[in-house]
């Protein structure tokens, strides 16, 4: 009987202990937001058990954990924007559980828990139409107005913190300036309860960050400016209206106002966070609906290094060079981001002083290679020499040297570039066959374009020998008076437009397309001779 006691015990322990290790121990100094905070004994004790509380059930743990993990960049990207301490960013797990629409006993909403009054004031819209609170990117731009105003007149980020709580007034009656300028602080059993809560949840979930949400699952952001609606814009992107709407809740009736520009959040299946698509190698590349059968090298471009913080300069290599993640669109910006010249940021990643910045894009911040890792490059429709020297992380003209093709025009899909050897001057240049992708029906897919395309089984390579006329012929569908494209999601008519080599506004003109630019995943456009 004592044995089955005893089996039981070990095995019901086992079933509720983390799946993470140990659970965190508080330790005795604790930096937050440039202050040191010096714990005594019975401080760490209360800070312990509040860690402990977190941890007691791992399957409730893994649950808030992905969602930290899924909104969590979001939350650092817009604190660093606006100039307030990362750390500031497990506040909002403290608030709300990062759950959208929380609504707390005194009617704060949404993951900063705002009242209607104060949202206003830091200017987020809460209408019949509207609600930012529920918008991680609108509230949290918000949360950080609200406590920078607080840290002018408190000067210290800890009863910073605590005034989120008890208010402006509250704070600085409570600590009467005690603290203010300092850069060190006691913290006791008689410290405010909600700055130890606090602490609580930075130490719980510090360890745990930077990590892939268990069911792979990564949180894109995109920016739109209405008037429309939400299932026009899940047409665009390829997702259910239902998907944007449990993403959205701020959207209160699914459509979108014209007065500013709002932000769109969906799930992208399979990509790691802080993974955002090379610059050179935006997703809609494959435009023309073209796969090819000799498949291209995987896993470029390769990305190395610190990927939590991979907006910073010195953390991440791509393709074993050094770069960066760009947070700005301006290449100034960009060059103070990464502690370079702007001339430096330019000769680096082969750009022109007018060329501009992808935000969230991959860039450079050391010479390219004269070759890459990978021996060659099929071409596939739309792509560009600048295109495929920052994929593969190759100097542009040591790329235009080894084929003999100095402008994009001479490019056609299908070609095989090569990425280490130069081609013979007599030597033609090989060209494989692009085959179609099966056409998936015009319902929107749940994963966007960014996922790869399937490649065939036993794809049948035809090699034939291509001139190096100065003007590339054109390809025989080109043409005809007109051809019919099916668009894929991801497609902008920009870049349909860059793939074609026509202009936005023809497409719109051929195919009555409104002002809002909007595309449908499935539609035909008609492309022009």
């Amino acid at each position: 009987m004592k044995k089955t006691v005893i089996a039981f015990l070990i095995f019901f322990i086992h079933l509720n202990a983390p799946v993470f290790g140990q659970t965190p121990q508080v330790p005795r100094i604790i930096e937050f937001a440039g202050i040191t905070l010096k714990l005594n004994e019975a401080a760490r004790k209360d800070i312990q058990a509040d860690v402990d509380a977190q941890y007691r059930s791992a399957s409730h743990f893994q649950v808030k954990l992905d969602r930290v993990n899924l909104y969590l960049p979001i939350v650092e990207r817009v604190l660093r924007e606006e100039g307030v301490p990362e750390d500031f960013k497990f506040l909002v797990i403290q608030e709300s559980s990062l759950i959208s629409d929380a609504v707390s006993t005194s009617n704060a909403v949404g993951f900063w828990q705002f009242k209607k009054g104060t949202a206003e004031e830091v200017f987020l819209r809460v209408d019949n139409e509207v609600d930012e609170r529920k918008s991680i990117v609108s509230a949290t731009r918000g949360a950080a107005r609200y406590l920078k105003k607080h840290q002018k007149y408190l000067d210290n980020w800890a009863t910073t913190l605590v005034s989120y709580q008890m208010g402006l007034g509250g704070a600085r009656r409570y600590y009467d300036d005690k603290y203010k300028g300092h850069r060190s602080m006691d913290i006791t059993r008689g410290t405010y309860w909600y700055l130890k809560k606090f602490l609580a949840h930075k130490i719980a979930y510090q360890a745990q960050l930077g990590k892939m949400v268990s069911n792979g699952d990564y949180l894109h952001e995109y920016s739109i400016k209405g008037p429309t609606n939400l299932k026009a814009v899940a047409k665009t992107l390829g997702v259910s209206e239902n998907h944007l709407k449990e993403y959205n809740k701020w959207c209160l009736k699914g459509n979108i106002p014209g007065d500013k520009t709002y932000t769109i959040t969906y799930i992208v299946k399979g990509i790691v966070p802080e993974r955002p698509l090379l610059a050179s190698n935006p997703p809609s590349t494959n435009n023309a609906g073209l796969l090819a059968s000799s498949t291209n090298a995987s896993g470029f471009p390769k990305i190395t290094g610190n990927l939590g913080n991979a907006k910073q300069a010195n953390q991440i290599k791509i393709n074993g060079i050094k770069g960066i993640i760009a947070i700005s669109n301006n290449q100034s910006e960009l060059a103070i981001q990464a502690g370079i010249s702007e001339g430096k940021l330019r000769r680096v990643n082969d750009l022109k002083a007018a060329d501009p910045i992808q935000p969230g894009a991959y860039y450079y911040t050391k010479n390219k290679k004269s070759k890459a890792k990978t021996p060659e490059h099929v071409v596939q429709p739309g792509e560009t020499l600048w295109e495929i020297s920052q994929r593969y992380g190759i100097r542009k003209h040591s790329l235009m040297a080894k084929n003999r093709i100095y402008k994009d025009e001479q490019l056609l899909p299908g070609m095989v570039l090569r990425l280490r050897k130069y081609y013979k001057k007599d030597e033609s240049i090989k060209r494989v066959k692009l085959s179609p992708v099966p056409v998936q029906g015009t319902e929107p897919r749940n994963e966007p374009r960014t996922q790869p395309s399937p490649q065939p089984a036993q794809p049948r390579v035809e090699v034939s020998p291509i001139k190096k006329d100065p003007v590339p012929t054109i390809p025989k569908e080109t043409k005809e008076a007109y051809q019919e494209y099916q668009v894929k999601p991801g497609d902008t008519l920009y870049s349909i437009s860059r793939a074609f080599a026509v202009t936005v506004e023809e497409l719109r003109r051929w195919n009555n397309i409104g002002e809002d630019n909007l595309l449908s995943v499935g539609q035909k456009l008609e492309i022009r001779k």
